[in-house]
């Protein structure tokens, strides 16, 4: 509902990580988790703002479209939103398009999405499905989960013209049929439609809760939707990832600055990344333990506190991240893991803390940074792209930076050729699939595999510095089709130390768990105390 074009230029502190599809849009956070669990690869029509469509309006209406007509927003905003309703559903080839409407029922800004919404459904009565989602609080003090917000949810969607079709209700426990009987009663929706959606201990049983109360059916019914019986198999192969019981916990530390805000922590700054670790706990039998490290303090440790802070972990990722500030903490926690032999993943900039750290401390380049950090650093062994330059003299920040997935070659014999032989060679796999918009390639020079990743960055690896890492010890492991890029840098003599310049959290799925994340939690369940 908001006004911005993308979710890129958004502090992930106040909305939450960044997704990045395939073909380069910055999107909330809410696509990558319909990509997990749909396992779809998701573009770029797929996301909507307000933004998007009053730029689309105020464009069309410079060049004359309209007619000289009075532009006015309920009259030119609902077709618009509806238009790009149907180009998501016409790009995949869709059986049905799946909306969210976000935000909250009653919420001003978030009107004319509600209107396209009713008009849709009045031209196409029978192919327009509504599925209110509610919350029914349980307050401590009365005991028992209460019905009336969610009534007058529903109260408010009437006053706008919209009948829900389903009736999902979210609660702390399931939702007894006494609380049904007064939603069913006071909304018109029939009893058999109202759903329960309780809390569960792991959010991807929620399709099997829904399959159980027969949503599935109910809706392919209300749609007159013939019957698939690939269903049946999707989700039985679902439950057998999602059900299986961990044998074994292992401590993995985040080391990031965005998920401490005031006294809470909001591990959605990051949730990519933790949803890629239970992915990958799924399909080792494992329980991740995130133990959340804020990067900024650790610059304020002494040495025995920070040793103590990170000695019960089993392993670290240091995730993306922009700026100056919990840089030096971040690089001290690449340091630990390398010297002490700790599992580590680095994920975009985590990979290139990793690069200075490495060239102040084995390569003595003692003032060595980021030319993101430091601009006059003597040692710029991670710098800007040459063609970021211009736009950042120009302000334009908003979808310039590199994005979407580019291809990667992998050198053989390296630990990133074993992660993916091991665990990613399903040709099937999102890794494998190219990104629309770019050419695919066909040629694979010396059979070494070739992958497409995503991407979110600015600055690259200094390709100046290369020959001196490569003879300390640290191997580049993936690089671009041309030579141009590092993509990939890895530590030898180390049970694992990984750095990607891309980012492989954005493609990991329950059914198909990044190999990057398996090896990593493989090599941390094995860390000796």
């Amino acid at each position: 509902m908001y006004l911005n074009i993308d979710a890129g230029t958004m502090n992930p502190i106040e909305h939450g990580e960044v997704f990045v599809t395939h073909d380069g849009l910055e999107t909330d956070q809410d696509l990558g988790h319909y990509e997990r669990f749909l396992d779809e690869t998701l573009l770029r029509e797929n996301y909507l703002t307000s933004g998007q469509v009053y730029k689309l309006v105020l464009d069309k209406e410079r060049a004359l479209f309209y007619d000289g007509a009075c532009v006015q927003p309920y009259h030119h905003i609902p077709p618009e939103i509806i238009k790009r309703f149907f180009e998501a559903g016409k790009k995949h080839n869709a059986d049905i398009v799946i909306i969210e409407l976000g935000g909250t029922v009653g919420e001003y800004e978030g009107l004319l999405f509600f209107e396209a919404s009713r008009r849709l459904r009045l031209k196409y009565p029978k192919d327009v499905c509504f599925v209110h989602v509610g919350y029914l609080p349980a307050p401590p003090s009365i005991g028992e989960l209460k019905s009336k917000p969610i009534q007058q949810s529903i109260s408010q969607l009437h006053s706008l013209g919209i009948q829900p079709d389903f009736v999902v209700c979210r609660a702390e426990k399931d939702v007894d049929l006494k609380r049904k009987e007064k939603i069913a009663l006071s909304s018109g929706v029939p009893l058999e439609n109202i759903i329960s959606n309780p809390d569960v201990k792991n959010i991807y049983e929620i399709p099997l809760l829904f399959h159980k109360q027969k949503l599935d059916k109910k809706i392919a019914k209300q749609l007159g939707l013939k019957k698939k019986t690939l269903a049946s198999q999707i989700l039985k192969n679902w439950k057998n990832v999602v059900t299986k019981k961990a044998k074994k916990e292992v401590e993995i530390g985040i080391v990031g600055k965005y998920q401490k805000t005031g006294d809470y922590l909001l591990s959605d700054s990051y949730v990519c990344v933790v949803e890629s670790l239970k992915h990958a706990g799924f399909k080792l039998g494992l329980k991740p333990n995130i133990k959340w490290i804020d990067s900024s303090s650790l610059e304020k440790m002494d040495k025995e506190e920070f040793a103590r802070s990170l000695s019960s972990l089993d392993g670290m990722i240091v995730p993306q991240g922009w700026g100056s500030r919990g840089v030096e903490g971040k690089i001290k926690a690449a340091s630990f893991a390398r010297e002490n032999k700790l599992p580590y993943l680095g994920l975009c900039f985590g990979m290139q803390m990793a690069v200075i750290e490495f060239a102040r401390n084995v390569l003595n380049f003692k003032d060595a940074n980021s030319e993101e950090v430091n601009p006059n650093t003597p040692y710029p062994v991670i710098h800007i792209m040459p063609n970021q330059k211009k736009y950042l003299a120009e302000k334009q920040y908003g979808g310039t930076i590199r994005l979407g997935a580019w291809p990667c070659l992998i050198n053989s014999r390296t630990k990133l050729e074993q992660s993916y032989q091991k665990y990613g060679s399903d040709r099937k796999s999102p890794w494998f699939y190219p990104n629309p918009l770019q050419k695919k390639l066909s040629m694979i020079s010396n059979n070494r595999l070739l992958i497409y990743e995503r991407h979110r960055h600015r600055y690259e690896f200094n390709l100046n510095y290369r020959k001196k890492f490569e003879k300390a010890g640290l191997v580049v492991s993936g690089i671009s089709p041309d030579g141009k890029l590092v993509e990939a840098i890895e530590i030898k003599n180390h049970p694992f130390f990984v750095g990607v310049q891309f980012h492989p959290e954005y493609l990991s799925r329950p059914l198909y768990p990044h190999p990057l994340f398996v090896s990593f939690l493989e090599a941390a369940s094995k860390k000796e105390d």
